[in-house]
């Protein structure tokens, strides 16, 4: 006979890229949340975790925005130190941001609207799911990976983002000619890009033998300034879609 205090299954949660943290807002944020996620946010059908994205899933891009352009995708835009200032600078272009971490995303809509930005939304979903079910192939012109979760110790790197698997992805996901743009301050994260991508028949390092200058539209992110106070160098690279 079953108890009566018996607890539900327990979902399991599949694995992800990031380092999973505290949702908790501050007053602020739960302000800018209410206020602002109906015009900025991407509702996507969930699988099991609320970071998820139904297989199945899809959205259309034109509508969300409501115009064709130029699609620019940022995984990870923490509060949108990068993605703020990109938007303002291209105005004619899309910004598609995939963001799990809803404190950071309440911050990104307060920015948005006192901005006055139109040109981007928020998908609050784990990136591999969001690009494989939610952009069409082919459909992004430029895609933005910085600083994105290191998981240094050694016997979690296999839960890094950049995989020859998820570079297969985005070359289904980029167009002909399409930049790839990545940066990291973890030195043995950064070989492990260039070993990846390198080896990719579909993309090209725009610096062949050596790190890319520093993209001078990156502003220099909370994060990149934690690595750099740490005594870290930043490494940046540069891939073309072929």
């Amino acid at each position: 006979m079953e108890s009566i205090t018996s607890s539900p299954p327990r979902v399991r949660r599949e694995g992800v890229s990031f380092v999973r943290r505290s949702a908790r807002m501050r007053p602020q944020q739960r302000r800018a949340w209410q206020d602002h996620r109906h015009r900025f946010l991407v509702s996507v059908p969930r699988a099991e975790a609320s970071t998820s994205v139904a297989p199945g899933a899809a959205v259309d891009l034109r509508a969300e925005f409501g115009r064709e352009a130029a699609l620019v995708v940022e995984i990870g835009p923490g509060t949108g130190e990068v993605l703020i200032p990109l938007a303002q600078a291209r105005p004619r272009a899309n910004l598609l941001a995939f963001e799990v971490y809803q404190p950071a995303i309440a911050s990104m809509l307060a920015s948005l609207a006192a901005n006055r930005l139109e040109n981007v939304r928020i998908v609050q979903a784990d990136a591999v799911a969001g690009l494989r079910h939610l952009v069409p192939a082919g459909g992004i012109d430029l895609l933005l990976t910085f600083f994105p979760d290191p998981w240094h110790k050694a016997r979690h790197r296999k839960r890094r983002l950049l995989t020859p698997e998820f570079a297969d992805l985005v070359a289904s996901r980029m167009r002909l000619e399409g930049t790839w743009r990545l940066a990291t301050d973890w030195e043995d994260y950064a070989a492990h890009m260039r070993q990846v991508l390198d080896a990719h028949p579909a993309f090209r390092n725009e610096h062949p033998g050596g790190w890319a200058p520093r993209w001078e539209s990156r502003p220099v992110t909370r994060f990149e300034r934690r690595g750099l106070d740490a005594g870290r160098q930043v490494h940046d690279l540069t891939y073309r879609k072929l």
